[in-house]
């Protein structure tokens, strides 16, 4: 197969930089971030939405966000960059938003969400990992070098 096909056929994140080096971290950290969000909010939404509706929404929307910025991690390119740049903004921005309320009104939440307590529950990673994210992901693509170079 020539090198040009082949290079075509790589997976998108093969030379576009965001999901490669320490971005590859930040994958994983999403990755698993979005399988503990969701599956904790499928499971409190269909056996007990009636206790903390809003709770169980938020974290169903944190997982919702986690899932966009993993996918757009592994695409890679700017496009990607972009998507992932703005979640991880609407992130933080939830992140500070929840973690603030639940110090200020806990009784708005009688359950944790993901974001309570500026994720306390979860070792302060749901406002670090998105602030990392902000950081890595401003930093400009390098240009792509052609075959043989």
């Amino acid at each position: 197969m020539p090198e040009t096909a082949k290079d075509a056929t790589a997976p998108a994140a093969a030379g576009r930089g965001i999901g490669r080096g320490p971005g590859r971290l930040l994958l994983s950290l999403y990755g698993v971030f979005t399988v503990a969000a969701l599956s904790r909010a499928i499971v409190q939404i269909s056996m007990q939405f009636d206790q903390a509706p809003l709770a169980y929404l938020l974290s169903l929307l944190a997982g919702v966000v986690y899932a966009v910025i993993t996918v757009a991690l592994w695409r890679g390119g700017e496009s990607a960059r972009k998507v992932a740049l703005v979640s991880c903004a609407l992130e933080l921005a939830g992140v500070l938003t929840v973690g603030t309320l639940t110090l200020v009104d806990s009784g708005a939440f009688p359950d944790q969400t993901v974001w309570s307590d500026y994720g306390m529950g979860y070792l302060f990673l749901p406002v670090v990992v998105p602030v990392t994210g902000l950081l890595w992901l401003r930093r400009p693509a390098r240009p792509q070098q052609a075959p043989g170079s």
